[in-house]
């Protein structure tokens, strides 16, 4: 009995002790997750289960997005998961998104995971027009979109309408021109042919490449007043904070890098910076909600932090992660060489093949045509040989027939005739006896002359069976194939500049195949710059191709904008933007700001 009660008293216990749970669906940009986490959890431990799910090890560049009353909100990673201002209906949803970007893409998104979600992010923003592109770059944008889907341009696998359900350009840019979508594929086609030998790797990370050039391309944007109640608009990205005009978010009024700021904090709905120089006056500005102010908070801390982290040395697991890539790096692109290298091989083979099969078809038309030849040969000299053998006795019966006049008219002259009308009659039968000889003898010459000429042809003609016989055993002794080279066995199917400190780990590749390798990349930097510079006249041709097609009327005020900054000479990067605006001292651009 005590026994019983024991057990059920342990058992309740269990019961008790096992945690509460909810569910999450975690929402990435190309999937969806469901979890059951634990009433206490936190923010980090949510986050930390969702990146260890993805593989994701550069987690400082993401976050959990969710949405407040048409205000975008980040998960905190100290408050716990239901603390915050969440639907309590489960599933609670989040969205796994990047909240901060890099300032170079190719330098700093180490790991393939990361640079994928960044390239499906950055692609929607520019398709959904959260991200200004200029026509001729979203078609460029577009051929890499395609690299990465389809892999290499092949006529015959990618015809003419294989793009026709994709979506890969933005609406303004297809509503801004009168081209057919068959016109606009035969374009985005015509780019997508000349990224060939790009894996999906290397073709998401040129998208990423140009798009992070992009005036808008980081920039989360929010409304905000000065002290004069103008209404501006606040940017904040991985350079620093910028000040636009609402009507224009492409180009800055102001620029305060990050290098330049001491402090950030804000009192209710008045944010305050302070600049690094302590003689220059703080500046305020007012937002419309406490709640954008902590986000706007949340981005500046962020951004700054990953400022002043790129300016220092790696840490350790971040030299790991780079020399791991590197060593992956290199290790894909021997192997792409290799299976270049092989297919390149494989194709010689099949058009030596191809040749071969071409010149032996062509062989067998002429044994063909020789065998004809012969045969004709044979009849001819089988014609020929009858007719001599026919003209010969021809000429025999004149011969003798010839001889027998002669003997007629020797008889007659010998023969008597007593009346002078016998011997008219004579004469004139003698006179006609000569005139027959003479006509027998010269058909006889004329005959035998015939009976030569025949025997010179029918010799030509056996003289022709020869040489046919001759060339045909020539062809048919020829060897089909000459003797070629057995194909390898098939093989089986990025990223600083920085000085790394990874004596642990080493590259297993020879020295042979490092030297390769060296030259290979110093041959590669060269294409490249003259690739840039054939990329660069590719879109200026594009650009005037399609100008004539241009609506005018339909253009959106940032397309006007971006017309009349290319006409002022304004095409430079965005770097290069951010810091013409920084040439003024910090005091100039504090004072103006508070005048705008």
């Amino acid at each position: 009995m005590a026994g019983a009660i024991a057990s059920r008293m342990s058992f309740s216990s269990l019961k008790r002790k096992q945690p509460k749970t909810f569910t999450v669906r975690i929402v990435t940009m190309d999937a969806e997750m469901e979890f059951n986490c634990e009433m206490k959890w936190k923010g980090k431990d949510l986050f930390d289960l969702v990146c260890r799910t993805l593989g994701l090890r550069e987690t400082w560049f993401f976050g959990l997005q969710y949405t407040i009353k048409d205000t975008v909100a980040w998960l905190k990673m100290d408050k716990k998961v239901l603390d915050h201002d969440v639907s309590k209906e489960e599933p609670v949803t989040f969205h796994f998104l990047a909240k901060f970007y890099p300032e170079n893409a190719e330098e700093e998104l180490v790991q393939e995971i990361t640079q994928h979600l960044f390239f499906l992010q950055v692609k929607k923003q520019i398709l959904d027009e959260k991200i200004y592109c200029p026509p001729e770059a979203s078609v460029l944008l577009a051929s890499y979109a395609v690299q990465a889907k389809y892999g290499d341009y092949d006529p015959s696998v990618h015809k003419r309408g294989f793009l026709a359900q994709e979506e890969l350009l933005p609406k303004r840019v297809i509503n801004l021109y009168q081209m057919t979508p068959e016109m606009w594929e035969e374009r985005i086609t015509a780019w997508y042919a000349e990224h060939r030998g790009r894996a999906r790797d290397e073709a998401e990370m040129e998208y990423l490449k140009i798009a992070q050039d992009l005036e808008m391309y980081g920039v989360n944007y929010f409304t905000i007043r000065n002290k004069k109640g103008t209404e501006l608009l606040l940017g904040v990205d991985a350079l620093g904070l910028h000040i636009y005009d609402p009507e224009n978010r492409l180009t800055p009024k102001i620029s305060f890098p990050w290098n330049e700021i001491r402090n950030i904090s804000y009192s209710d709905k008045e944010f305050t910076i302070k600049p690094l120089d302590k003689k220059i006056d703080v500046f305020k500005f007012n937002s419309s909600k406490l709640r954008v102010n902590k986000l706007i908070l949340q981005l500046c801390i962020g951004n700054h932090d990953l400022f002043m982290r790129r300016r220092k040395a790696d840490s350790l697991e971040v030299q790991q992660m780079k020399a791991q890539a590197r060593e992956e790096k290199a290790r894909k692109q021997m192997e792409r060489q290799r299976l270049a290298r092989e297919k390149q091989m494989r194709e010689e083979a099949e058009r030596t093949r191809d040749e071969l099969e071409r010149r032996l078809l062509q062989m067998k038309e002429e044994a063909t045509m020789a065998n004809e030849a012969l045969m004709r040969s044979e009849e001819t000299a089988d014609l020929l040989a009858e007719k001599a053998q026919i003209t010969e006795e021809e000429a025999k019966l004149l011969a003798q027939k010839a001889a027998e006049a002669e003997q007629e008219m020797q008889r007659i002259k010998a023969t008597a005739i007593r009346t002078e009308e016998e011997k008219r009659l004579m004469e004139q039968k003698v006179l006609e006896a000569e005139v027959l000889a003479l006509k027998m003898a010269e058909e006889s010459e004329r005959r035998a002359k015939e009976a030569d000429q025949l025997k010179q042809d029918l010799q030509e003609a056996r003289e022709a069976e020869r040489r046919a016989k001759q060339k045909l055993l020539e062809i048919t002794t020829k060897p089909a194939y000459p003797p070629m080279n057995p194909l390898p066995a098939p093989l089986p199917p990025d990223m600083a500049s920085f000085n790394l400190v990874g004596d642990s780990l080493s590259f297993d590749f020879k020295d042979t195949d490092m030297k390769r390798l060296s030259m290979e990349i110093e041959k590669e930097k060269v294409e490249y710059m003259e690739k840039s510079k054939h990329l660069q006249e590719q879109l200026n041709e594009l650009k005037t191709e399609i100008e004539a097609l241009r609506l005018k009327e339909r253009e959106t005020a940032l397309d006007m904008l971006h017309s009349e900054s290319s006409d002022r000479g304004g095409g430079g990067s965005k770097h290069s933007t951010i810091k013409k605006l920084t040439l003024q001292s910090a005091k100039s651009r504090v004072a103006f700001f508070e005048e705008l």
